[in-house]
C-alpha cells in the first residue's frame, strides 16, 4: 500500500481550505472500512487516505508547523498501513460503562490472539498485533493490527474469544476496498 509521503501534508493553514470536501470523502471510505464484530469490537482498515487525513488533522488539532513533527506524525502513521499482502487495522474495543470497560479488558488480555480474518478459502488469517498494547492486568480499548492474507480474498472478520465469539460477514464493497488495500 501506497504510504504518506511530506509532499501531501499540508501545513494546517493550507489544511484548513480543503478540510470539509476532504472529511466527507475520508469519512464516506471509513462506512465501508468500518466492521462490527459482536457487541463490542470495531474493525476500522486503514488505507492511504484514513492515514493521510488521521496526520492531518493531528496536525490541525496541535498546529504542527516544525518539520521533525511533522515527519514523526508521518512515520507514526504509516505503520497503520500494510505491506503488499497484508491488512493494517485499528481495533475499538467500544465499551461505554466505564466498569464494565475496565472489567471486560482485564478479562479479555488474551483478545488480541483471537482475532482473525477468514479468506474465501475458508483459512483463518490471524491477526498480528502489538504485546505492547496488553498490560500486565489489562489489554487497551485500542490495537493496531496487521493480518497477512497474501493474495487471498478476505470473507469474513470473526473473533474466537469465548467471551465474544462472533463473525462479520463482508459485503461485496467491503471486500473490493480491503482487496484494493492487498496489492
Amino acid at each position: 500500500m501506497k504510504r504518506v509521503s511530506r509532499e501531501e501534508v499540508r501545513k494546517p493553514g493550507e489544511y484548513s481550505a480543503v478540510r470539509e470536501e476532504f472529511r466527507r470523502s475520508v469519512l464516506a471510505q471509513k462506512d465501508t472500512r468500518r466492521i462490527h464484530v459482536g457487541e463490542y469490537l470495531t474493525f476500522l482498515f486503514e488505507n492511504h487516505d484514513t492515514v493521510l487525513y488521521q496526520i492531518q488533522e493531528m496536525i490541525r488539532a496541535e498546529n504542527i508547523t516544525d518539520e521533525p513533527e511533522i515527519h514523526h506524525e508521518i512515520a507514526t502513521y504509516n505503520e497503520l498501513l500494510g505491506d503488499r499482502g497484508e491488512l493494517g487495522c485499528t481495533l475499538l474495543i467500544e465499551i461505554d460503562d466505564p466498569a464494565k470497560r475496565s472489567e471486560l479488558l482485564a478479562r479479555w488480555k488474551d483478545l488480541p490472539a483471537t482475532l482473525y480474518i477468514e479468506t474465501q478459502n475458508e483459512a483463518r488469517v490471524p491477526a498480528q498485533f502489538d504485546p505492547r498494547q496488553v498490560g500486565a492486568d489489562r489489554i487497551s480499548s485500542v490495537h493496531y493490527l496487521k493480518f497477512r492474507p497474501g493474495d487471498q480474498v478476505p470473507k469474513k472478520v470473526g473473533c474466537s474469544h469465548p467471551g465474544i465469539d462472533a463473525e462479520t460477514i463482508l459485503t461485496p464493497e467491503q471486500i473490493l476496498a480491503l482487496c484494493r488495500d492487498l496489492i
